[in-house]
């Protein structure tokens, strides 16, 4: 998939109403049943609320959802649970912290970073920047 065919049609896309929590909370419904309504949707979901900054690092789709299958993100595919903890907001950028347990019973904690886009097609909306293990 190239750049110009991003967002991913059909699948949830960032709003201008959804604060960072929201946007979060959006992927995290998706990762839990990943592959409905189709195959790796809720990964495509994640890709869709990526920032361009973190797509171009992350990117294309097919390296994105390799990197989501990674051991280090497998956990969050299909998971069992995901406890969320306050969103921290500094004007234009949050941090979140999710702690997920995973299909295989194993807890992992991530924070998800992310910032409100000043340009482009999400200009105005809340975009994850990165998730890294905490």
């Amino acid at each position: 998939m190239s750049e110009h065919e991003y967002p991913v049609v059909g699948l949830p896309t960032p709003s201008e109403t959804y604060g960072p929590g929201d946007a979060v909370a959006i992927q995290l419904d998706a990762l839990e049943t990943n592959d409905k309504p189709c195959d790796d949707a809720g990964i495509m979901t994640a890709y869709n609320f990526a920032s361009p900054a973190n797509r171009r690092s992350t990117g294309p789709l097919d390296r994105f959802i390799a990197m989501v299958e990674s051991p280090q993100y497998r956990p969050m595919i299909d998971f069992e649970e995901a406890v969320r903890g306050p969103v921290e907001q500094d004007e234009n950028y949050a941090e979140q912290r999710v702690t997920i347990t995973g299909p295989d019973g194993r807890t992992t904690t991530y924070e998800f970073g992310l910032s409100v886009q000043s340009v482009g097609e999400f200009r105005g909306c809340w975009q994850t920047d990165r998730v890294v293990v905490v």
